[in-house]
């Protein structure tokens, strides 16, 4: 109790959350009456890290830089403009589908929704679509950038859970795709109902032209995905890959990247990741505490009073979890949660590390749109000008839908294993 209280004091005065787990498990080790465990704490802390999966986030972190600042997304863009921008509705299902593209590649829900905004909001207004509407399915779309692979929310969870990176990054292909797939049919709907504009119909050699200036692009997914499936590289190895893809592509092909840009992207993919990197570092340390201290013993012993089977306490997990994903990122919500909930999953309920994994990521991505925090929501209000609140209303067909797949994850483990073994 008072390592809870120290924990909840310092996360409301504003410490970062990184903080917040480490001085936590300070005071337990305070509370406890057992300073012993203070020699083992630098080591907990940096055995966190110690894994060489753990490699892969800046690799993809890098490759999002590069991504941007070399035009590749302004060519899947308009390769998607070409598929399907003379549909009703059709900017929105080009803003969802450059957003699946990307999300093979960025794998950051806010770094996505930051990017696709700034582009796709404008543009969509310019043809007649409200702000808000566009906003928000922005938004909605960077839910796939932690799904699809490469997913950084993947490859923590792998490492607190102890599961090979590339499994995990596999299981998210099949729900990515049923959610895109979803969010097409509430845009069909949608666009029915409030008749959204047609886009421009193209002539055969201009979308042929568009797509042969587009197809190298897909060259960084298919490095990246292909070589986890077909066994040829781990995780670590095929974000290399796809790095030094990402820069031929953009330099040699598309010609907007310099070399002389790569220092300042490699700079910001370091921060990036050293926060990150330090956030897994901190949950070592908590994990570490919580198992000394016995709580999950004490949660599961709990959880068992509530939940009498796994279907049961899958939907107890979602309900728990769309609570704190409300209020807390996903990445420090991963770290506080899957040390408790996992050995419960697996070990009295019989349940998948790997599908639990995807039902937990989809539980705290989807947490980024719901209030009071909706951090996506946030990010393309900074970036557009739209309201955060009136984003939420707008879209809350998007969020029942994404509920009821959450749902069919977590009752049907195949979804999430079909790749992965």
């Amino acid at each position: 109790m008072v390592t809870t209280a120290a924990f909840l004091a310092f996360m409301l005065v504003g410490v970062p959350i990184g903080v917040c787990l480490c001085l936590g498990s300070i005071v337990y080790i305070f509370a406890s009456g057992n300073p012993l465990l203070f020699q083992s704490f630098p080591t907990q802390l940096f055995g966190g890290v110690d894994n060489y999966g753990l490699i892969s986030i800046p690799l993809f972190v890098l490759i999002g830089e590069i991504m941007n600042g070399g035009g590749i997304t302004r060519r899947i863009i308009d390769m998607t403009m070409a598929f399907v921008g003379a549909m009703r509705g059709g900017l929105a299902y080009v803003n969802l589908l450059a957003n699946m593209f990307v999300a093979s590649i960025l794998g950051s829900a806010t770094a996505q929704v930051a990017v696709m905004a700034q582009m796709m909001v404008p543009e969509m207004e310019k043809k007649g679509y409200d702000k808000t509407f566009a906003a928000g399915l922005t938004a909605y779309s960077g839910m796939l950038g932690p799904i699809i692979p490469p997913s950084i929310m993947f490859v923590v969870y792998s490492v607190l859970a102890q599961v090979p990176v590339s499994d995990m990054l596999a299981a998210g292909i099949v729900p990515g795709i049923l959610l895109t797939v979803a969010f097409c049919l509430v845009i069909a709907a949608m666009g029915f109902v409030y008749n959204y504009p047609r886009g421009e119909r193209m002539k055969l050699k201009e979308r042929v032209r568009i797509v042969l200036d587009a197809l190298p692009t897909l060259l960084i997914p298919f490095v990246i995905v292909g070589s986890i499936l077909s066994g040829l590289a781990n995780a670590t190895e095929a974000a290399a890959v796809g790095a030094v893809a990402a820069v031929l592509v953009g330099r040699f092909w598309i010609g907007e990247l310099k070399f002389s840009d790569l220092p300042r992207m490699m700079l910001r993919a370091g921060i990036y990741s050293a926060v990150v990197l330090f956030l897994v570092a901190a949950a070592a340390v908590f994990s570490w505490v919580l198992v000394y201290g016995m709580v999950p013993q004490q949660v599961a012993g709990w959880v068992q009073t509530v939940a009498s089977d796994p279907v049961t306490f899958m939907l107890l997990v979602n309900v728990i979890l769309l609570i704190i994903g409300t209020v807390i990122d996903g990445a420090p919500g991963l770290i506080m949660t899957v040390p408790i909930l996992l050995p419960i999953a697996t070990e009295v309920y019989g349940i998948d590390p790997i599908h639990f994994g995807v039902v937990v990521v989809v539980n705290l991505v989807l947490g980024f749109l719901s209030p009071p925090v909706g951090l996506c929501f946030f990010v393309a209000a900074a970036v557009t000008g739209a309201k955060p609140g009136k984003m939420f209303l707008v879209t809350l067909p998007f969020f029942f839908v994404s509920c009821l797949m959450l749902v069919l994850l977590s009752l049907i483990p195949s979804l999430s294993t079909f790749f992965a073994r």
